[in-house]
């Protein structure tokens, strides 16, 4: 099986208890439906910044992450399809799905 890194981009943050609760369990029952392809359910980030090749350092993007996980599957059709049940995109964000290579 092949690793994959999703970087979630975007999303919007829920504003009340009820609704971060909301979130939360769809996160949970979308991680809890790939079972052992989990290897790390993730978690959300902050604000990033880039150290540049001159050893300059900007703060932010233009695609902001804010999160992460790293899942198992046979190939990128099938991690792309577990992909597309992410709570991130009912919020409004997206997932970027990349092969991760052991070294």
């Amino acid at each position: 099986m092949a690793k994959y890194l999703y970087v979630y981009h975007g999303g919007t943050n829920p504003e009340t208890e009820a609704e971060q609760k909301e979130v939360m369990d769809a996160w949970g029952t979308w991680l809890g439906s790939m079972g052992a392809a989990v290897i790390d359910g993730g978690n959300p980030v902050g604000i990033s910044s880039t150290v540049q090749s001159d050893g300059s350092v900007s703060t932010g993007g233009e695609n902001l992450a804010s999160g992460y996980g790293l899942i198992e599957a046979s190939d990128l059709d099938e991690a792309l399809a577990k992909a597309k049940a992410c709570p991130i995109l009912a919020a409004g964000g997206s997932v970027e799905v990349a092969e991760a290579f052991d070294m």
